[in-house]
């Protein structure tokens, strides 16, 4: 079993977003929803900080009493994004392990850290955890927004290496499973994964995770009850404020 006895969760955010741009602070409830997605993952009693792309971020982490560090706000992803914050928090490689948890996820379970976490320890050839849900509604499978991934899984089980990811409709009879864009990484893997340039597979399919794949890392995925609400536009921010 490959241990991993000390993992830091990592949540990326930048104020640039293209569908609901500054969403980092946008306001549920009173609370920035940075700031909300930093105490659902603080919850999971793992260490946890923000890799904030611009200071205003930062700013209202530290001010809800939260952990961020201010990285360089042209880094082309959030995988860049919490390398750089892991290099920036921990320069002498204490963590072995590190939970990339979305930061428009505010009301993501703590249990999903803990998941990829698990995964990553039970799995010696996992090299990248990461979690999926069955398909909410039957249009999931032909929507090229919902994206789908292709497992390895035996009677029975909830996890399985991951074969692939795609937008496309699938074919066939048998579950769909929902990608959720949480991932665990082994350190050694998130910095090979990124100092490679993207690949084909993640240009045609705009799949970042397909990179990885294409270079020969072992993605695992998780089966968990339910896709956490995602905010990427204004209607999932209403439906944000109706939960809280």
């Amino acid at each position: 079993m490959a241990a991993t006895p000390n993992p830091l969760v990592l949540i990326p955010a930048r104020m640039a977003a293209t569908r609901l741009p500054g969403k980092p602070l946008a306001d549920i409830g009173g609370k920035p929803m940075i700031v909300r997605a930093y105490e659902a993952a603080a919850a999971s009693g793992l260490p946890v900080a923000v890799a904030a792309g611009d200071a205003e971020i930062v700013d209202a982490v530290q001010a809800a009493g939260g952990r961020a560090v201010l990285t360089d706000p042209a880094l082309p992803s959030g995988s860049d994004r919490i390398m750089a914050a892991l290099e920036a928090i921990d320069p002498d490689g204490r963590h072995d392990a590190v939970i990339n948890l979305q930061g428009d996820m505010p009301f993501a379970p703590p249990s999903i850290a803990a998941t990829c976490a698990r995964l990553l320890a039970d799995q010696p050839s996992c090299d990248i955890a990461t979690l999926v849900a069955a398909e909410a509604d039957a249009s999931d499978r032909s929507n090229p927004d919902v994206v789908k991934a292709v497992l390895a899984l035996a009677p029975g089980a909830v996890t399985g290496r991951a074969l692939y990811f795609t937008r496309s409709t699938l074919y066939g009879d048998g579950p769909v499973w929902r990608h959720i864009g949480v991932y665990g990484y082994r350190r050694e893997a998130l910095k090979r994964f990124c100092a490679a340039p993207p690949s084909p597979l993640e240009t045609r399919e705009k799949l970042e995770q397909l990179r990885a794949l294409e270079m020969g890392l072992s993605i695992w995925g998780a089966v968990i009850d339910a896709a956490p609400l995602s905010v990427d536009n204004p209607a999932d921010l209403e439906a944000a404020r109706a939960l809280v």
